[in-house]
């Protein structure tokens, strides 16, 4: 994985570098010029965020829980200045994007293991569900610079999972097996009596999306940031088709920026 992406960011690089050198030909003059203004940064974050469909679905009533996550992010980034105004980054960035929520659901369709029996079908009741996924994630955004204070950021990211799961379980309800009008399984809130379920083999090890963010940047080296990284590729795998609606990971991150030079 870390042969992956280090080929990423090399390629990138030397994309950009090969597009100077052709810019105007001076071989590595040129070479030194196109990497004396890159500019290097060091960011630390949390972020906040699910795994959810796009809009919420008819099937899901009302959110009980929702419990915040040790989402940390750590990232470095460069930045190709390529005019005045905009420039191009390239970063390399480990995060954790994890949610906990309860919620109160009618006629959703599921898989659960109760007391060894495993049973699929409609649920009505409410579901406890645990997703987490750490990643090592590869943005190539443009940037556009208003000022030596703020900084516009847009464009997709790449992400390797290298720890995942997804698993929960439904209780205080009943499961119709196979469909709305088949046998009514009575799911309880004991450990041995409730539905449970882990739907982590499912989860895809590479996914992708868009991001957009901002730095402000208060004095010379330290900043703060916001990004918004919205999953586009979905959290299952396509072959997984024990829940209805796709589920995206979207996830707004807050946190500190420090810029090396």
């Amino acid at each position: 994985m870390k042969r992956y992406i280090a080929t990423v960011l090399i390629s990138v690089l030397a994309s950009m570098s090969a597009w100077a050198i052709m810019e105007n030909d001076g071989g590595c003059q040129n070479l030194q010029n196109f990497f004396r203004n890159v500019e290097g940064y060091g960011r630390v974050g949390y972020s906040v965020g699910g795994t959810a469909p796009m809009g919420m679905p008819a099937e899901i009533r009302k959110l009980n829980k929702f419990i915040l996550q040790p989402n940390v992010a750590f990232g470095a980034d460069l930045i190709k200045p390529t005019s005045k105004h905009w420039g191009v980054l390239a970063g390399i960035h480990f995060e954790n994007k994890a949610m906990h929520i309860d919620a109160t659901v009618k006629n959703y369709h599921m898989q659960v293991t109760q007391d060894g029996q495993s049973m699929e079908g409609v649920f009505s009741g409410k579901n406890d569900s645990h997703a987490f996924q750490w990643t090592f994630t590869v943005p190539i955004q443009a940037v556009y610079k208003f000022n030596d204070k703020w900084k516009l950021k847009f464009g997709p990211y790449f992400s390797y999972v290298t720890s995942c799961g997804f698993d929960g379980f439904a209780y205080d309800g009943y499961i119709r097996v196979n469909d709305p009008t088949g046998a009514k399984m009575l799911l309880g809130n004991k450990d041995d009596d409730r539905g449970n379920y882990d739907f982590k083999d499912e989860i895809r090890k590479v996914q992708w999306g868009m991001g957009v963010g901002v730095d402000y940047f208060f004095a010379r080296r330290f900043g703060i940031y916001a990004d918004i990284n919205w999953g586009l590729s979905g959290f299952f795998k396509s072959s997984f088709k024990t829940l209805d609606q796709t589920l995206y990971p979207i996830y707004g991150t807050i946190g500190i920026a420090y810029k090396f030079k």
